[in-house]
């Protein structure tokens, strides 16, 4: 049968999934192989070295640098509050001296006799990593992290904002076409993971961030309201560093378009239960997809050798999303591969797929055209 390999996008209603959770430096390791944990456990922790804050007492003090011992009240490896006197100069007579305080708190570095600079090491800053989904730990990567596994729903999506967020998954659409505005935002979705439909109006999102919301998972999402909310366009860097408050993640594009049934249903099946979202959305080489994860088991991970099973690519009546005009957006079901090429309008030849939208109508389109749904 023929096939092709195109990037997927996942929908599973029931999967493995393993997550490994490390520190960006060596650090100590809070859990062991076997423990069960919740999403905002914290399994890991370091200290990154705190700011350097570079002070040219020399000039300050108005003496030469090979001096600047001689002044100096505190030496290298000394402990400083912020406004503690950190250098006097010794005045004219000694009278009219000059303190120089510290404008941080931290440690003195050191104290360069060729600059006149002294360096003082600000506070370690800490850090801590979560588990960010309820499972066990199945690993451990001594002072570095760990790997969580859980059996769980799993759902990517096409662009997101905002980093990791943990909430109770609840309907705020009815179904998978309405467009979710301000009016419907309650203060029963205070601290909850909202889904949508269609679309979320800004006011609405802005509403749910006011709210608290942990997140949105929605269908579309305006691109000129990512800039509003933003402040800046995105460009094509990699979001989920954005401080918004409310994780959102976008199942399906930009604009108004109908979510999934599939995804929808799925999600509305599990509405009450505990969901892990992260917005995190690369598109460059290395892709990173938006994603929710709904732990089907919240405490265990059942020791069962499931196989991940390996994708065959597109195949005969593959599910396909259309990313391209004019159909952008719309799920499709593969019902021909043909393996001659085809030439387009456009004079080129590529590889197509002739698929069947939902309302039944047959198209052939370039494969580089679809995504394939990953069950």
């Amino acid at each position: 049968m023929a096939h092709a390999y195109t990037p997927g996008l996942r929908v599973a209603e029931r999967t493995m999934l393993r997550k490994e959770r490390r520190l960006p430096l060596p650090g100590e390791v809070l859990v062991t192989e076997g423990d069960a944990v919740s999403a905002d456990q914290v399994v890991a922790k370091t200290d990154l070295p705190g700011n350097v804050q570079p002070i040219n007492v020399a000039n300050l003090l108005s003496i030469e640098p090979a001096d600047i011992k001689e002044f100096m009240l505190k030496k290298e490896g000394d402990e400083i509050e912020k406004v503690e006197p950190l250098a006097r100069s010794g005045g004219l007579f000694g009278l009219f001296k000059n303190t120089y305080k510290s404008p941080v708190a931290g440690t003195v570095e050191s104290v360069s006799q060729v600059t006149g600079q002294v360096l003082i090491r600000e506070a370690p800053i800490p850090v801590e990593v979560k588990a960010y989904i309820d499972g066990m730990v199945t690993e451990v990567f001594p002072k570095e992290g760990v790997a969580v596994e859980t059996t769980a729903s799993f759902i990517q999506g096409i662009f997101g904002l905002g980093g990791e967020a943990y909430g109770e998954l609840a309907m705020a659409s009815s179904g998978p076409d309405e467009v979710l505005t301000e009016s419907e935002i309650n203060e029963g979705f205070r601290g909850k993971v909202l889904v949508g439909g269609s679309l979320i109006e800004l006011p609405a999102l802005r509403k749910a961030i006011k709210l608290r919301a942990k997140g949105v998972v929605v269908g579309g999402f305006s691109d000129q309201d990512v800039k509003e909310i933003l402040g800046y366009d995105l460009g094509v860097a990699i979001t989920g560093h954005e401080e918004l408050g409310t994780t959102l993640v976008i199942t399906e594009g930009f604009g108004k378009i109908r979510m999934a049934q599939r995804t929808f249903q799925l999600l509305k099946n599990l509405e009450g239960k505990k969901a892990s979202i992260n917005g995190a959305t690369q598109i460059r080489a290395g892709v990173i997809r938006p994603e929710v994860v709904i732990p089907l088991d919240e405490t265990t991970v059942k020791k069962e050798t499931e196989k991940k099973k390996e994708s065959e690519g597109m195949v005969i009546g593959s599910q396909i999303r259309i990313i391209r005009q004019p159909y952008f957006g719309i799920l499709a079901t593969v019902t021909d591969l043909p393996a001659a090429l085809q030439k387009l309008p456009t004079e080129a030849k590529v590889r197509v797929a002739e698929v069947e939208l939902e309302n039944g109508e047959k198209v052939i389109l370039p494969r580089a055209n679809v995504e394939l749904i990953e069950k």
